[in-house]
C-alpha cells in the first residue's frame, strides 16, 4: 500500500464499536469536520458481525485502513464458517489487514487450547495472502511466544498493539518480526512495565494508538478526550488521543516530538507496505 505523508496515525482503533455512537461520538462528524484532514486510522473488526461494518466504513473514506479478524473474546462464539468467510472477505479486499486476534487468559473460562488453534488459523492465512497482522495478548505472552517461534511461514509483518508484555520479551519479539504500539492508557505512571518495555523498544519498531473506544488515558492527562455513555459509566476513550499517545511517548523516551512523529508514520508504512 502505497501511503501518502500524514501527520500521525492510529496504529489500532475501532471508530465503528457501538459504544462510541452511545457515548455521543459520531463517526461521520469525526471524518467530515473534526479529525485532521490527513488523518488515518486502523480500523479492526473482532468477529463476523462486525467485518462488513469495517469494510464499509473503510469503502466510504479512504483514511480507513481495515483489519478484520476473530478476536479471542469472539472465539467462543464463532461460528463453524468463521474461517472460510475470513479468508473470502480478506482476497476480495486486498488492502485489508489479519486481525484482531491473539490469545488472552485474563477473561474468565479462558481456553487458551482453543485460542491457540484459531491464532494459528490467523498466522497461517495472513502469511499465505502477505498480509500484516496485528495480534491482542494479555497474561499469555509465554504461550504467545511459543506459537510465533513454533509457526516457520509467519506473517511478513505483525503488531503487538498495545504491548503490556515483559520488557525481555521485547528483543525476542522484535526478532520475530513484531511492532508495538503505545496506547494513551500508558501515561498512567502506575503502567510501570508497559512503561518500561517502550523506553527500550527500537524506535523503527514503535507506532501508536488509541485502542478507542477502550484504554483510555488518565483523566488527569494533558489533552485527555474522555466520554461516557451514561454519567455513571466507565470511561471511554475517543480517537483524537492520539496526540496524548505520541505526547506521552516521546516523553517517555526523551525524544522530539516531531521527530519522533516523522519515525511513527515511517513504520506505518514498512508494517503495511504488503498490502496491496
Amino acid at each position: 500500500m502505497d501511503l501518502p505523508p500524514g501527520p500521525l496515525t492510529d496504529a489500532h482503533c475501532h471508530l465503528h464499536d457501538d459504544q462510541l455512537r452511545g457515548a455521543g461520538f459520531s463517526v461521520e462528524r469525526w471524518l467530515c469536520d473534526e479529525a485532521p484532514a490527513d488523518w488515518r486510522g486502523i480500523v479492526n473488526g473482532t468477529s463476523p458481525a462486525d467485518w462488513e461494518a469495517v469494510l464499509a466504513l473503510a469503502r466510504t473514506d479512504a483514511r480507513i485502513l481495515p483489519q478484520i479478524g476473530l478476536h479471542p473474546w469472539r472465539v467462543r462464539e464463532r461460528p463453524r464458517d468463521w474461517a472460510s468467510r475470513l479468508e473470502t472477505l480478506l482476497i476480495q479486499n486486498p488492502q485489508t489487514g489479519v486481525g484482531e486476534c491473539g490469545l488472552d487468559k485474563w477473561i474468565e473460562g479462558a481456553d487458551i487450547t482453543d485460542q491457540t488453534h484459531v491464532f494459528k488459523e490467523h498466522l497461517s492465512l495472513a502469511h499465505r495472502l502477505n498480509r500484516p497482522l496485528t495480534v491482542h495478548c494479555l497474561r499469555a505472552w509465554g504461550p504467545l511466544r511459543q506459537v510465533l517461534e513454533g509457526t516457520p511461514n509467519r506473517p511478513p509483518a505483525f503488531l503487538l498493539h498495545g504491548y503490556g508484555g515483559p520488557p525481555e520479551l521485547v528483543p525476542v519479539f522484535v526478532d520475530l518480526g513484531a511492532y508495538f504500539s503505545y496506547s494513551p492508557s500508558f501515561a498512567d505512571p502506575r503502567k510501570t512495565r508497559a512503561r518500561a518495555a517502550f523506553r527500550i523498544i527500537p524506535r523503527e519498531r514503535l507506532l501508536v494508538e488509541t485502542d478507542a473506544p477502550s484504554m483510555p488515558p488518565p483523566a488527569d492527562t494533558p489533552g485527555a478526550l474522555l466520554l461516557k455513555a451514561r454519567e455513571d459509566g466507565p470511561c471511554l476513550s475517543h480517537p483524537g488521543n492520539l496526540a496524548v499517545s505520541l505526547r506521552s511517548l516521546a516523553g517517555l523516551r526523551g525524544e522530539d516530538t516531531e521527530s519522533l512523529r516523522e519515525a511513527l508514520e515511517q513504520n506505518l508504512r514498512d508494517l503495511l507496505k504488503f498490502l496491496q
